[in-house]
C-alpha cells in the first residue's frame, strides 16, 4: 500500500526557522509510518525562492538526515499557502519499482544557451544514464516533468526539442508518447531555462501499460503540436497507477474553455481528468493527490475552497506556476491507483 502526504511549513519565521520545524514534523510523520510498515520512497520539494533558498535546503538536517536519502526533486514553484517550502511525501510497504531522475543543467552548461539546446542537454542526460541498462526511453520511462523558465517565451523551443527527440527514437503519434507535465518552474541556476525529471519503471512492459484517452472531452495532443500522452496506466504487481498528465480546461477540439473564470476552468479540467481516469477503470476516488498549478496567485483562496469542499480527503498542494498557454489559468496533474 502506498501512501502520499503533503507538508507544509508554518508560515512564519525565517526560512532556517521553518526547516527546523518541518524537519520535526516530516522526522515524526516518517518515523510513524515506518511503525505502520511504510518506509519513504520518494519527496518532492517546492520552494518559493530556489535562488535564495536552495543552499540553507540541502545543508539542513531535513535534507541530510531525510530527503537527501531517497529518490528526490526539488523546483521553485511557490506555495501559496505561505510556507516558502513545502513537501509532497510517497510512503510504502513496497520496494520502491522505480528510478527516479531529476536532471539539472550547471551554470557552464546553460549560460548563452539558447532554451532548445538545454532541452536537447537534458534529454541526452537522461538517455546517457540508461546507456547500457537494457532500457529504452521508449518503453521504460513512464513519465517526464518539464520546468520552464519564463514559460510564455521559452515553451516553444522546449516543445520543439522535445519533439525532435522523440522522432529521433521512434515515438510518434503512431506508437505513443510519455505522460508529462510541462509547466512554468526554476532549478537553483540563475541561467536555466529549463529542468527536467524522469520516472522510469525498469521491469516495466509494453503490455503492462495503457495510454489514457477521453476523446469525448480531449483531442490527441499532436493535433496541435505537442508530443505527450494525456495520460498512463501502469500493471506493477497487484496495482493499477494512473499517472494523469498536466491537464487544463479543454474541449475535445484543443480549444481553451471559460477564458477568465478560473473556477468554471477547474470544473472542466476535473471532468477531463475523470474522463481519462475512466478510460482506464479508475474514478476520482482512486486519486492519491492533486498537485494544482495558478497563473494568477490572487485565484488561490477561490480554488483552495473549491478543492477543499470537494476534494477535501485527497491531498492537494496549490503552487505558482504559469500553465503553458496564457489563457489557461489554472492547470493540475494527479496520481491514481486501485489494486486488482
Amino acid at each position: 500500500m502506498d501512501k502520499y502526504k503533503i507538508i507544509s511549513a508554518n508560515n512564519k519565521g525565517l526560512f532556517l526557522e521553518r526547516l527546523a520545524c518541518l524537519y520535526m514534523t516530516v522526522g515524526d510523520f516518517v518515523d510513524m509510518e515506518k511503525l505502520e510498515g511504510r518506509n519513504l520512497q520518494y519527496c518532492k520539494v517546492f520552494l518559493s525562492d530556489a535562488q535564495n533558498q536552495y543552499q540553507e535546503l540541502i545543508e539542513s538536517e531535513l535534507y541530510i538526515d531525510i530527503i537527501s536519502k531517497v529518490p528526490h526533486t526539488i523546483v521553485e514553484q511557490a506555495p501559496l499557502n505561505r510556507s516558502k517550502i513545502s513537501i509532497l511525501i510517497k510512503t510504502s510497504e513496497a520496494k520502491c519499482p522505480f528510478i527516479f531522475n531529476s536532471f539539472r543543467l550547471k551554470a557552464e552548461e546553460s549560460t548563452g544557451i539558447d532554451t532548445y539546446t538545454q532541452t536537447r542537454l537534458l534529454f541526452d542526460k537522461y538517455l546517457k544514464s540508461i546507456e547500457g541498462s537494457g532500457m529504452t526511453m521508449n518503453q521504460n520511462c513512464i513519465r517526464t516533468w518539464i520546468y520552464v523558465n519564463d514559460i510564455d517565451n521559452n515553451y516553444a523551443d522546449v516543445v520543439n526539442a522535445r519533439n525532435d527527440v522523440f522522432a529521433k527514437y521512434g515515438l510518434t503519434s503512431d506508437t505513443h508518447y510519455i505522460a508529462s507535465t510541462g509547466i512554468g518552474g526554476r532549478s537553483q541556476i540563475r541561467d536555466a531555462a529549463v529542468a527536467m525529471d524522469f520516472l522510469t519503471y525498469p521491469r516495466i512492459e509494453e503490455k503492462d501499460k495503457r495510454y489514457l484517452q477521453a476523446l469525448d472531452h480531449l483531442n490527441p495532443t499532436h493535433e496541435y503540436g505537442v508530443a505527450f500522452e494525456r495520460g498512463i496506466r501502469i500493471h506493477t504487481d497487484n496495482t493499477e497507477t494512473f499517472f494523469i498528465s498536466g491537464t487544463a480546461s479543454i474541449d475535445k477540439n484543443g480549444m481553451v474553455m471559460y477564458k477568465g473564470d478560473v473556477i468554471r476552468q477547474t470544473g472542466r479540467l476535473l471532468e477531463n481528468i475523470g474522463a481519462l481516469l475512466k478510460d482506464g477503470g479508475a474514478t476520482m476516488r482512486d486519486i492519491n493527490y492533486f498537485i494544482i498549478y495558478l497563473r494568477d496567485i490572487s485565484d488561490y483562496e477561490c480554488v483552495s475552497t473549491f478543492m477543499d469542499g470537494v476534494y477535501k480527503d485527497i491531498p492537494h498542494i496549490i503552487v505558482e506556476a504559469n500553465v503553458c498557454r496564457p489563457e489557461w489559468l489554472i492547470e493540475m496533474e494527479c496520481v491514481a491507483s486501485k489494486t486488482i
